[in-house]
């Protein structure tokens, strides 16, 4: 049984509303747009700046809904400032196989300045005998 790690949701270009060295760690993101991309609480998420390329690797907490927070938490606050833009990926893990028989789906929202979601991206990777066709839809 071989395993692989798949993207299963996307933040993209979320912006940077706090950051707060003095908290033990991890990024608050907004639990609506948890909740649109299905990112749990205390699940592992990678974090890319783009206004610097820094990366890292976090646990996401749910920060107040519809209230647009993204607030990298304890060292990471060290890697952005208030108004970075951040892709924030989740990923899991599933056996190739399945993928190859069932399919994937991965969520995905772009955001605009103030967080909200302006589009909603669903991106399928679908059984086609031997190989996966991959398909876009946007809301």
């Amino acid at each position: 049984m071989t395993q692989i790690k798949l993207m299963h949701a996307k933040l993209h270009r979320v912006r940077v509303t706090e950051a707060n060295v003095n908290y033990v760690g991890s990024i608050t993101i907004d639990q609506d747009l948890m909740d649109k991309v299905g990112i749990l609480p205390l699940e592992e998420v990678d974090v890319i700046n783009l206004n610097n390329g820094k990366r890292w690797s976090t646990y996401a907490i749910a920060g107040e809904a519809g209230a647009g927070g993204i607030c990298p938490n304890g060292g990471a606050a060290l890697l952005c400032q208030p108004g970075d833009i951040l892709i924030i990926i989740a990923y899991e893990i599933r056996d190739r196989a399945e993928v190859m028989h069932q399919g994937h789906q991965a969520k995905v929202v772009v955001a605009d300045e103030h967080n909200y979601c302006i589009e909603f991206i669903e991106q399928k990777l679908i059984p086609q005998g031997d190989r996966l066709g991959f398909q876009t839809s946007s809301y």
